[in-house]
């Protein structure tokens, strides 16, 4: 599964799939074709043909939150949501978070399913690895937002390694 943050303004909320339409899907499906999880590079929209393999895409907030920044409160009116996806899982391995809130909101999801009792003993960080009580691996990455790649914080070679280690994982 690969958890982000909100559906893009620009992007998932005009075309109905995440990652599609915008400069974080541009950036991150080449890598998902790469790495085996897509059937193709691109997603531009509902229809283009785009497949999935063995792969699951979501977000911790249901609604473009402004400035990319959503409220407590948003992301608590929408774990509902997310907790039923996530229970829908059922033979799911590896969690890619993108970001600090996509990793902060599995790891909450742990906790009110009372898998772990504390977040403090895991820290975000891009390219940390973490196995979970219920026999999940968590790994980290830095979201692929036009500011994080346009930047250099998050590199296509940074972003192929994250997803050849979930690739690995899953596979095991």
């Amino acid at each position: 599964m690969v958890l982000g943050l909100a559906p893009g303004a620009h992007g998932s909320n005009r075309t109905g799939r995440p990652f599609t339409g915008d400069a974080s899907g541009n950036f991150m499906y080449p890598v998902l074709y790469e790495t085996g999880f897509a059937n193709q590079p691109t997603a531009t929209d509902r229809n283009d043909g785009l497949e999935l393999h063995g792969l699951y895409i979501t977000a911790a907030v249901r609604c473009a939150p402004p400035d990319n920044k959503p409220l407590p409160e948003e992301l608590a009116n929408c774990a509902p949501y997310l907790d039923r996806e996530i229970e829908g899982l059922k033979r799911m391995k590896v969690i890619v978070a993108l970001g600090k809130i996509g990793f902060d909101a599995y790891l909450n999801y742990l906790k009110r399913r009372g898998v772990i009792k504390v977040r403090a003993l895991y820290e975000f960080g891009h390219g940390t690895q973490y196995w979970l009580p219920d026999n999940r691996v968590i790994l980290a990455s830095y979201h692929p937002s036009n500011q994080n790649t346009q930047t250099g914080k998050l590199t296509r070679k940074m972003f192929v390694e994250i997803f050849k280690k979930a690739r690995q994982l899953a596979d095991d």
